[in-house]
C-alpha cells in the first residue's frame, strides 16, 4: 500500500521508517532542516528493536509539495497542528484513503473526522519513545512499538486487517481495537498524566519515580483520570494508575513526556490538551481534580480558560 505520514517527527518518522525499511512506498511529510537532512543523507533510525538503520532516497516533501492520494494516511502532528494535518488531508484524501491518527489529545480521529465528512477516519493511538536527535536522525528507544487503532463503531474489515498486516511486518505490532474509545482514553490517561507530573516538577520519569513525594502526585493524576472515565462511560479494563506507575517505573533513564521539551523551549505546547482538558472533564462529568488544578494553575489555568 502507499503510506503518506503526516508529520515526521519522533512518532511519524519511526512509523515511516520501519515501514519503509520493510519495501513499502512511503512518503514522509516534513520541513526545514529535518526535510532537508532526509533528502540529502537520508533517514538515520537508532532503534531499540532493529538497531541502527538508514532509510537511503526517502520520498520527502513539504505538505504544499505532496500531490499524491495514498491508501494510508498516519497523522502524526502534534495537537496544536491538526489544522494543518485537516488541510493537507482535505486536498490528498480520496474515498478509499484510510485515515489513522496518533496524536496524543483524545478525540483527534471524531475531530478530524467532524472536518472531512467524506473520509474514512479511525480512532488510534501509539507506544513508543522515540525523538528527533538531530535534522534527518531519530531514536527509537526499547522494545515498545504498538500502534492500537480502529473503527469507531468496534467494526474489523478485511482492509484494516491488510494494514495491520504490513505494520507487523515491518516490526510494528498492532492493536486492532473494538474498544478503540476507550483505548485511546487509556493512552491519553498515560500522557496525560507523565506530562502533567514532569511539567509540575520539571523532571524526568526516573526521579518522578525514586521520589516517593512526586510518585504519589503521578498516581493522585491516574486517580483522577481514572475517575473521569467511568464518569464518561468508557471505564478502564485494567488499573490504570498501577499501570501509570509501572510506565513511569520502567522508562528509561532521562524520559520526558514531548510536552515538557515543548514547554522548554518556550514554544508551542499540548499543555492545553494533556494538563487543562482534564480539570474541564472533571467539571463537566462532576469529578474532582484537585491534582490536575494545581498543576494547572501552575501555568496559569483557570477554569473558564481554553487556549
Amino acid at each position: 500500500m502507499k503510506y503518506c505520514i503526516i508529520g515526521s517527527g519522533g512518532i511519524g518518522g519511526a512509523v515511516g521508517a520501519f515501514l519503509a525499511a520493510s519495501g513499502q512506498d512511503v512518503t514522509f511529510i516534513a520541513r526545514g532542516a529535518h526535510l532537508e537532512a532526509m533528502l540529502g543523507q537520508g533517514l538515520t533510525v537508532h532503534s531499540g528493536i532493529k538497531g541502527d538503520f538508514v532509510v537511503e532516497h526517502p520520498k520527502a516533501v513539504t505538505a504544499g509539495e505532496y500531490r499524491e492520494t495514498p491508501d494510508v494516511a498516519f497523522v502524526c502532528v502534534k495537537g496544536y497542528s491538526l489544522d494543518d494535518a485537516a488541510e493537507l488531508l482535505a486536498r490528498c484524501a480520496g474515498p478509499e484513503t484510510v485515515v489513522i491518527p496518533l496524536l496524543n489529545i483524545f478525540g483527534t480521529g471524531s475531530e478530524l473526522q467532524r472536518r472531512l465528512p467524506s473520509a474514512h477516519v479511525l480512532d488510534g493511538c501509539i507506544y513508543i519513545t522515540s525523538y528527533i536527535n538531530a535534522p534527518g536522525e531519530i531514536s527509537q528507544g526499547g522494545k515498545l512499538f504498538r500502534i492500537v487503532f480502529g473503527e469507531r463503531d468496534g467494526s474489523v474489515s478485511p482492509r484494516l486487517e491488510a494494514i495491520a498486516a504490513e505494520l507487523e511486518h515491518a516490526g510494528i505490532r498492532v492493536v486492532l481495537s473494538k474498544e478503540i474509545r476507550r483505548d485511546c482514553f487509556t493512552k491519553y490517561a498515560l500522557i496525560s498524566v507523565m506530562a502533567a507530573v514532569g511539567a509540575y516538577y520539571d523532571a524526568p520519569m526516573d526521579e518522578i519515580s525514586a521520589d516517593p513525594e512526586k510518585r504519589e502526585m503521578a498516581a493522585e493524576l491516574s486517580r483522577e483520570i481514572d475517575a473521569i472515565a467511568s464518569a464518561m462511560g468508557i471505564p478502564f479494563s485494567r488499573d490504570i494508575v498501577a499501570g501509570n506507575l509501572k510506565m513511569i517505573d520502567t522508562s528509561p533513564k532521562g524520559t520526558t513526556a514531548s510536552m515538557q521539551k515543548d514547554l522548554k523551549k518556550g514554544g508551542k505546547s499540548e499543555i492545553d490538551g494533556l494538563v487543562f482538558e482534564p480539570v474541564r472533564l472533571g467539571a463537566q462529568y462532576q469529578v474532582a481534580t484537585p491534582a490536575f488544578a494545581k498543576v494547572a494553575a501552575k501555568f496559569g489555568f483557570t477554569p473558564a480558560q481554553k487556549d
